[in-house]
């Protein structure tokens, strides 16, 4: 899966929204003005660093060379995803869903129920 795909798929998560605080080479998806996803198209590979529960973190990093730590994030709750072509797509799109889902999970109620 290329990072564009997995931007496009991030992207019709309910309350997204693309930005780039961090200048033209970095793209950042939030939701309720919190980052679930950074992504890295200039890395080679292709990257996407993603928040995580910790506990889970430890396990995908285990399970997957191509997930290291979160790259310049806390450690221990985001990782970076290689897209090197290791891991399965419908892996990656869960741990970008579960990573918006934590973020949302953090969010005022009034924000999460405003997308319905």
């Amino acid at each position: 899966m290329s990072l564009e795909e997995l931007s496009e798929f991030a992207s019709q998560l309910p309350g997204a929204v693309e930005e780039q605080p961090f200048g033209p080479d970095v793209d950042v998806m939030k939701v309720g003005g919190k980052i679930f996803a950074i992504l890295a198209p200039g890395a080679v590979p292709e990257a996407i660093s993603l928040k995580c529960e910790p506990g889970l973190a430890l396990e995908l990093r285990a399970r997957y060379e191509a997930i290291i730590p979160g790259y310049h994030l806390n450690k221990r709750l985001w990782n970076t995803v290689l897209l090197d072509g290791s891991i399965p797509d419908d892996e990656v799109m869960e741990m970008v869903n579960h990573s918006y889902e934590q973020v949302v999970a953090g969010l005022p109620k009034s924000l999460r129920s405003s997308w319905g």
